[in-house]
């Protein structure tokens, strides 16, 4: 595994970040005691006619009338779960995706699949597009096209009364057991900086690959495992309201995160549009508010914005 060459700067959306800013909205999350049984009706937007505008005149939705979104079929609050009717989803995700298809007055369809899925899913036109957390990387921008809404950080968790205080550099996971998510951009950073450790002579970290997040909190809270590596928003949400875990560090930057859709299929400056309408119009603010993930707020989106680059 190659090592991390450069990072996206550490301003985002007009916003520099900070070690405090980071990890700060756990205390926050923790004080407001949040639920996602409070988070169940839809937020809407008005149409947009300028985002409708910049729809392709020559662009066929999968369904006439309707954006269908790829998103995850896993329970990852604050990102995506089910409803207490066992069958709707909501989150964070299916939030903006409902205001994005508001803004270019279409139906939503929201279309569970796996993290394995989506790219081939985009790519074969099962789905207009994908919201799964996808960060923006150089490699995915040769295959998919972006807008971005949201500026994800990816955190270390361990359960509570765990004695390791601090996971913030490649030294630290050195012979531990960490949980981590086959294909994303937490392993290339967890392997990238194994790799460093054993050309130190440092223990070799164990992987440990989960696809639920059932599984992951069961092996981390029976002790099987040392730490979870996954999205920031996530970790600070279980913090939060499950009270189990605690975050004792960040990964090594932030990342974009972005709807994506096909390369070249022209939807991308739409899908901006439609962003910066409900980001002027407080319906994106509402939404990150609702689910603890204010910190990660942008002040505006952009379509195929620099990205990670291994």
């Amino acid at each position: 595994m190659s090592h991390l060459k450069t990072s996206p700067p550490r301003i985002w959306g007009g916003v520099l970040l900070t070690a405090s800013l980071l990890l700060g909205g756990v205390n926050a999350l923790a004080d407001e005691k949040l639920a996602s049984t409070n988070n169940e009706t839809p937020l809407h937007a008005p149409v947009n006619p300028e985002a409708q505008s910049k729809i392709p005149a020559n662009f066929h939705f999968i369904e006439p009338g309707t954006l269908t979104v790829a998103t995850s079929a896993t329970n990852s609050p604050p990102l995506a779960l089910l409803a207490s009717d066992n069958k709707t989803r909501i989150g964070s995700d299916p939030d903006i995706a409902q205001l994005l298809a508001d803004s270019l007055g279409l139906k939503l369809k929201l279309v569970p699949a796996s993290w394995e899925d989506w790219p081939l899913g985009i790519v074969a036109g099962r789905y207009d597009v994908a919201m799964f957390n996808i960060a923006v990387t150089e490699e995915r921008k040769k295959k998919f096209d972006f807008a971005t809404y949201r500026a994800d950080n990816h955190a270390f968790s361990v359960k509570k009364e765990s004695a390791i205080t601090s996971i913030h550099t490649a030294e630290e996971v050195a012979g531990k057991r960490i949980i981590v998510a086959s294909g994303t951009n937490q392993e290339r950073i967890l392997l990238g900086w194994d790799q460093q450790n054993r050309e130190k002579g440092l223990p070799p970290v164990q992987p440990i690959y989960l696809a639920d997040d059932a599984s992951a909190t069961l092996y981390l809270l029976s002790g099987r495992a040392d730490a979870l590596f996954g999205p920031h928003s996530v970790a600070a949400w279980k913090a939060a309201s499950r009270g189990q875990t605690k975050l004792v560090g960040t990964g090594p930057f932030r990342a974009w995160v972005a709807v994506t859709t096909k390369k070249g299929n022209g939807l991308a400056p739409a899908l901006q549009a439609a962003l910066d309408g409900v980001i002027a119009g407080g319906q994106y603010q509402q939404v990150l508010q609702r689910w603890g993930e204010q910190e990660e707020a942008i002040s505006q989106s952009q379509v195929n914005p620099p990205g990670i680059v291994y």
